[in-house]
């Protein structure tokens, strides 16, 4: 089928630019995928989505791509949104749901955005794709290109963990380490674009990952029968799952496919150590600065200089949430501390809207009865230089003090 996309529009002056041919940022700030909602409000209904196979492309008037069929997947499936007691309990929460974007092909939610990028790059002529990455985007770009056909670059900083690096490399990129951060690789993307031939697919210098990323708040709204709970915590480095979610509830609301008239209240939740987003929320200011020293260990939030700020911080204050950071040296404890509470792989991204989270109860600022969905990105097992532990040691079978270690576990 053909898309329903009338255009792209500005995302900070609603310039207008057209949809059928290669397009980055207008005046160096992202853009809009604009849709036909009267027109796909008359062509279907969210009775005909139920009917559809269990994958984000069952939203497909609501997406870029023209040739769905013909679409570089992977089996993108519908990620399960799981209810949590027990950590609730710890929190204080009655209803507290965690979205498990882990399930999702090479372990995050990044395959969410990067299918549609490499769709619609294709599909307007890309041959050769590259990316600035301190995590899981270059495993999922080069996933997707090598599903395509296509080449991928992937600059990474040197300190990316291992996993990250491998992964990327194993799919069959050309993965180059960078001394500096992911802001130094997304300027040596900029500058080898001429040079190289290739087209930036970075965290909104082009307009399609958004649209991938929306299919997170689109799957919520039907699984909780298109209702939408009273707020929502997101890991925020770019921030294009939470500017997309905002844009699909906002669409969802036009189309008239949403019962009740609220919103969520939408949570940034960024660590100590790299928190422009939150900085530039508690100053009131509606764009960011880089912070001095950047670091964190969930390395999916430490972006400086997130080039959609403006576009977080918009959906923030319209929803009525807000824009918070973790403490840094309580996110390895509280990946772990989730992953034994639920036995869901928590990322350390998501340690940080856990510990957001309990603070936000404590205040009062989230109630213990409010129906409250957090987001993990990625999988736990993706970081290992954050989540290794010295495991103790047993002797050969017949020599180990079972009485002692049944004193020391408190085993019943």
């Amino acid at each position: 089928m053909a898309s329903f996309v009338t255009g792209l529009e500005s995302a900070l002056d609603g310039t207008r630019l057209p949809h059928d041919r290669l397009q980055t940022v207008h005046e160096g700030r992202p853009l809009w995928v604009r849709y036909d909602l009267d027109a796909i409000r008359a062509a279907v209904a969210p009775a005909d989505v139920a009917r559809r196979a269990p994958t984000l492309w069952r939203y497909a008037e609501l997406l870029p791509v023209e040739d769905v069929a013909a679409a570089p997947t992977l089996g993108e499936t519908t990620t399960p949104l799981l209810p949590c007691p027990r950590l609730g309990e710890q929190l204080g929460l009655a209803r507290l749901w965690i979205k498990d974007e882990s399930r999702l092909p090479t372990g995050s939610f990044k395959a969410r955005g990067l299918v549609m990028a490499v769709a619609r790059a294709r599909e307007l002529g890309a041959r050769r794709l590259a990316i600035p990455t301190a995590g899981n985007a270059g495993g999922a770009l080069a996933a997707y290109a090598a599903r395509a056909g296509l080449e991928a670059w992937v600059l990474m900083p040197a300190d990316t963990p291992v996993v990250n690096r491998v992964e990327a490399a194993a799919l069959g990129a050309r993965v180059f380490l960078v001394d500096g951060l992911i802001s130094d690789c997304g300027r040596l993307v900029r500058e080898g674009a001429g040079a190289m031939g290739w087209f930036d697919v970075s965290t909104l210098k082009e307009p399609y990952r958004i649209e991938g990323k929306k299919t997170m708040g689109l799957e919520l709204a039907e699984q909780l029968g298109w209702e939408l709970p009273d707020v929502i915590l997101y890991p925020t480095g770019g921030g294009t799952g939470l500017i997309g979610m905002w844009k699909a509830f906002a669409e969802l609301r036009e189309l008239g496919w949403l019962r009740g008239e609220g919103l969520p209240r939408m949570v940034a939740c960024q660590s100590e150590g790299c928190a422009p987003v939150v900085d530039a929320f508690e100053a009131g200011a509606r764009f960011s600065e880089p912070p001095a020293d950047p670091h964190t260990v969930a390395s999916g939030l430490r972006v400086p200089t997130p080039l959609g700020d403006f576009m977080i911080l918009d959906a923030v204050r319209a929803s009525g949430g807000r824009a918070c950071a973790a403490r840094e040296d309580r996110l390895t404890a509280w990946t772990r501390r989730a992953c034994a509470a639920e036995g869901i792989s928590v990322c350390p991204e998501t340690a940080a809207c856990l510990d957001v989270l309990e603070r936000l109860v404590e205040e009062g600022a989230v109630g213990r009865d409010e129906r409250v969905v957090v987001f993990n990105t990625g999988a736990m097992q993706k970081y290992v230089e954050a989540v290794d532990v010295e495991l103790p040691r047993l002797p050969r079978a017949g020599a180990v003090d079972w009485e002692a270690l049944r004193a020391a576990y408190g085993a019943p």
